[in-house]
């Protein structure tokens, strides 16, 4: 059987990359807008607004994501423990 400790470290470290990948991926967009955009509106048949509506709400769902599955399981077993 798994310990507190372990599944704690466990969401605490799926917490730390899953926020690395969602700031590479909100800077890649950020800092590549154009180019990013322009080759996704050419592979999906999409206009750029369209776009940069799926990027927000790509970066939004993930961290929604991110929050309910990492870090309050992460804090719920830092206060039982």
């Amino acid at each position: 059987m798994y310990s507190f400790d372990l599944i704690q470290t466990f969401l605490g470290w799926c917490s730390v990359i899953s926020i690395g990948l969602l700031l590479f991926s909100a800077l890649t967009v950020m800092l590549f807008r154009d180019q990013v955009s322009e080759l996704h509106a050419k592979i999906f048949n999409l206009k750029k607004e369209d776009v940069f509506r799926a990027y927000f709400q790509y970066l939004a769902q993930m961290k929604i994501l991110i929050i309910v599955l990492n870090i309050v399981p992460y804090f719920a077993l830092l206060i039982m423990n």
